[in-house]
């Protein structure tokens, strides 16, 4: 009701309150740090890693105004779509390519304007950790010369690994470690796959340390190839990304493209 009165203010108080209601229900141990980053003023392009639905009641957590991008598939689900799309949450069609991404950028502007910072999942998937980071989220910061938040964030899979398992785990500890953001003049001055590959770096190594809950991993022994389906491995996991790489019949892992030559497509903008 509040997102379609334009109560703005009023829907993200609640949406804490919700959020902070739901983590204690199921008893999630959420280890927050990092916080005292924030500008509280500041509208920020939020790059967070994806492991699952917890990771929401984590991430507004923050002391910011959020809104969040999600798949379409997910507005066609019967109780979460209609809250999605009422609250003002973007939708964008990976199978329209470049026009979705157009799209995206021209909502994302009124999300800015209205003082509230977008939260783009820049791997684009939920298979784990080693998803290598896709540039267009940071393309679009640069685009709207807005600064990045980087945000590490593990052992949301804990809590509700949808779709692996129906199952819903009480007690999981979660951690959120937000990280030194990257300011406006510094997004400017690289390009988006700079950017891409300074966030994924710091960013994972906050996620697989010993002092954050331990990420989700991707097992495609157990998990499936998810053929069809668009994601890389980073490179770094070079171990697996050769696994993939055989299993697609590919000489070798498929690069990256830099988001200063081309337009990212919708699915790489998180």
């Amino acid at each position: 009701l509040l997102g379609r009165a334009g109560s703005r203010d009023a829907l993200h108080r609640v949406q804490r309150w919700w959020a902070r209601g739901v983590t204690r229900s199921l008893k999630i141990r959420l280890d927050l740090t990092g916080l005292e980053q924030i500008d509280r003023g500041e509208s920020y392009v939020v790059t967070p890693p994806h492991e699952g639905f917890a990771d929401a009641l984590a991430l507004l957590h923050l002391p910011l105004k959020l809104c969040f991008v999600a798949r379409d598939e997910l507005f066609t689900w019967r109780l979460l779509g209609p809250v999605l799309r009422d609250t003002g949450q973007i939708e964008v069609f990976p199978e329209q390519g470049r026009r979705s991404y157009r799209q995206m950028l021209c909502t994302a502007r009124s999300v800015f304007h209205a003082g509230e910072s977008l939260v783009i999942f820049p791997q684009g998937s939920i298979l784990g950790i080693e998803t290598d980071f896709l540039p267009g989220s940071f393309a679009l910061a640069r685009a709207l010369r807005r600064p990045i938040l980087p945000v590490a964030l593990t052992g949301g899979h804990r809590v509700w690994e949808h779709p692996y398992t129906p199952r819903l785990r009480y007690g999981q500890r979660m951690s959120l470690r937000v990280l030194a953001p990257v300011p406006v003049e510094e997004v400017l001055a690289a390009t988006a796959d700079d950017l891409r590959r300074r966030v994924q770096r710091d960013m994972k190594e906050a996620a697989l340390s010993a002092t954050m809950a331990p990420p989700r991993r991707f097992v495609p022994a157990s998990d499936g190839y998810w053929d069809g389906y668009a994601y890389r491995i980073d490179p770094r996991f070079a171990d697996l990304a050769a696994e993939i790489a055989r299993h697609r019949g590919q000489g070798s892992p498929m690069p990256v493209q830099d988001c200063d030559a081309v337009v990212p497509h919708a699915q790489d903008a998180g």
